[in-house]
């Protein structure tokens, strides 16, 4: 008995429904995972990073590792850069080897958390010199993003204090404030500043972005092309993610994820391996948002210390695939109906039923339909890719992560 038999079963149950299999197909086929160049890369910890032989070295071996994952899975077209990390010379080049290589160049993420001069504070800095080097440093980030045909600015700051008294923290705000603004002033047509949050660290009395909130404000102050951008690690225990990506979809301003799962805080494991229910709700909620979701973006934000990096990579892309695959089954006429009745566990058991359906058959049918492995992580362990590279690579330290 192959997949085959047991995806005409599904199909069969799905039809029976009235969902229609073709279209839970086409949506599943047109699913789109960015991988970050980052985690191509050696990273880890604050206290200890974990080297890999054949971890990317640079950004043209990065380049190389997405595509790679792009060919096992089909759905993983674009890769994510970070400024410095990934630095050139020539950015219009960088884009036209991602094209060659069958990907392209997706968000441009500046950082703002590793020079020296960033210890007080990025936009907010006590000292208006490091305010005017950071709006520089976000500007170059923008014209990077026409070079490379990117149209998404990704937005993460470090910026907070450590103790009562530090700074003013109006003072701060106010000029976190004006660097969005002016710096939303400068986007490209039909682009987007994804604006993200997170609750603490590395400033632990308080964080100038601390909540989805807050981002939301300063994307409201700075105009249509600013959003949020949820990680799905940066939130307190007990925080209901799915509730913040409903609201936001409905107010038009989610702009789009940065996928990792968490125990304790932002722990940056892979997405999917924690909590997977959690996932499965938050993709619900975007099926259910319908043509409301049609912009966001999902992007893969880890760090990969412990795990093989491409293996890791895979392992995320998959599991989205497979939350994304049982949101789409949810049975939404029946779940309607119970609703409406108020039925408050028969509509909960209908979400239930959808999480525990085994959709791999269906997986694995729409994978052959692409014309990629029907088994992207049998393939990858049967195939010589990780071997070639770890051998042509070595091992190097300094391929661009935050721990260096």
């Amino acid at each position: 008995m192959t997949y085959t038999d047991d995806y005409k079963r599904l199909a069969e149950k799905l039809t029976t429904k009235g969902i229609s299999v073709d279209d839970v197909k086409a949506k599943l086929k047109a699913q789109h995972i960015e991988t970050p160049s980052w985690g191509y890369g050696n990273g880890g910890t604050r206290f200890k990073v974990f080297a890999w032989q054949g971890a990317a070295r640079n950004i043209w071996d990065k380049i190389e590792d997405a595509a790679y994952i792009h060919k096992l899975t089909g759905i993983a077209p674009s890769m994510a850069i970070h400024i410095p990390w990934d630095k050139v010379d020539d950015y219009a080049a960088l884009g036209q080897k991602a094209k060659a290589a069958g990907i392209s160049i997706g968000a441009v993420n500046p950082n703002f958390f590793q020079d020296d001069q960033y210890k007080l504070g990025s936009l907010t800095n006590p000292s208006a010199t490091v305010r005017e080097e950071a709006l520089a440093h976000m500007l170059e980030c923008v014209e990077v993003m026409s070079k490379v045909g990117s149209d998404l600015l990704s937005l993460w700051f470090a910026d907070g204090t450590n103790y009562a008294g530090q700074d003013s923290i109006p003072r701060r705000k106010r000029d976190l404030e004006a660097g969005l603004i002016e710096t939303h002033k400068h986007l490209p047509p039909g682009s987007r500043m994804l604006i993200e949050y997170k609750f603490f660290e590395p400033a632990f009395y308080h964080t100038d972005l601390a909540d989805w909130g807050m981002a939301y404000a300063m994307a409201l102050k700075c105009g249509p092309q600013a959003q949020v951008l949820v990680d799905t690690g940066h939130h307190a225990q007990g925080t209901n993610i799915a509730h913040i990506v409903s609201f936001l979809l409905d107010e038009g301003r989610l702009g789009g994820f940065h996928f990792n799962a968490r125990r304790y805080a932002d722990d940056d494991l892979i997405v999917g391996t924690n909590n997977p229910f959690e996932l499965f709700e938050i993709y619900c909620e975007l099926v259910q948002a319908g043509e409301g979701a049609k912009d966001v973006a999902y992007m893969i934000d880890q760090s990969h210390n412990i795990e093989p990096k491409l293996e890791a990579m895979l392992v995320s892309v998959v599991n989205c695939q497979v939350a994304y695959a049982k949101s789409l089954i949810v049975d939404m006429t029946k779940l309607r109906q119970m609703q409406a009745a108020g039925d408050v566990l028969g509509a909960q058991q209908v979400y239930v039923d959808a999480y525990e359906t085994d959709v791999r058959p269906l997986l694995m049918q729409v994978r052959e339909e692409m014309g990629v492995p029907v088994d992207p992580m049998a393939f990858y362990r049967g195939d010589g890719y990780a071997k070639k590279v770890a051998e042509a690579r070595g091992i190097n330290l300094s391929a661009g992560s935050a721990i260096q």
